[in-house]
């Protein structure tokens, strides 16, 4: 069976894809900080599908192993190995970012830093094999900068923008790479951010992206309707978007 690696795979979206994958008979190495619950959640989809789980240990904010625990990932996944699917996302605290360094800089580092070093490292490996597919969850937020998230976004825009360069580079050598713009999920990342509109479940969330990846999109916003939403609040001219509240 095809084998996908899932760094990440302790977040809400990264769990739902596990199982997505594996309701369609895919073998899985399931990679983050938390060995323990990856092990609970490997066990659990193994025993449902009948898949084979592995777990393997990363940290995309501990660049100096980085890229021992993904090629870890990748020998753990052997010759099966089909695709790369990157969950891994810190959304932080806006408002103590603005006075706290600290806060800014983890917001900047595992959503741009982190997540490029990885790709970087999983690119080589498919460009190698020449097939594949490498799917990163970026976010609507990139699309336009707003102050109640821009480092969050402006982090999340420079992502988006590495992985159509990525695109460009990997189309020559067969390999897919999929951008992943979700809008509000509901997962512990939204967690304390008051009510928020138009929340999707990170299955519905799972689906769209495993459909995705069959049809080989190379940019896919689920649900789809946050297309048409940023879209709209792209076209909003500068001199009236700045005196804007969102």
């Amino acid at each position: 069976m095809p084998t996908i690696i899932i760094l990440g795979a302790n977040a809400g979206i990264g769990r739902a894809l596990a199982a997505e994958f594996a309701s369609h008979q895919y073998d899985l190495v399931l990679s983050g900080r938390d060995c323990q619950e990856l092990s609970i959640l490997a066990a659990d989809l193994s025993l449902r599908h009948g898949v084979n789980t592995r777990v393997a240990p990363v940290d995309i904010g501990e660049f100096e192993g980085l890229e021992t625990g993904l090629k870890g990932c990748i020998s753990a996944a052997g010759e099966s190995l089909e695709g790369f699917i990157l969950c891994a996302g810190h959304l932080g605290d806006a408002e103590e970012a603005k006075t706290n360094l600290s806060e800014a800089r983890r917001i900047l580092e595992i959503n741009f830093t982190g997540a490029v070093l990885a790709l970087e490292v999983v690119a080589n490996h498919f460009e190698q094999m020449r097939r594949g597919f490498i799917c990163a969850l970026s976010s609507v937020a990139g699309d336009r900068g707003r102050q109640s998230n821009y480092l969050y976004g402006s982090a999340k825009g420079g992502l988006t923008t590495y992985l159509q360069g990525l695109r460009n580079r990997l189309y020559h050598r067969g390999v897919q790479v999929i951008t992943v713009k979700p809008g509000f999920v509901d997962t512990r990342m939204i967690l304390g951010k008051g009510k928020l509109p138009l929340v999707a479940s990170p299955e519905r969330v799972s689906r769209d992206i495993f459909r995705a990846v069959k049809e080989r999109k190379n940019v896919v916003y689920v649900p789809w309707f946050w297309r048409f939403i940023m879209l709209m609040i792209c076209s909003i001219p500068e001199s009236v978007f700045k005196r804007l509240r969102m």
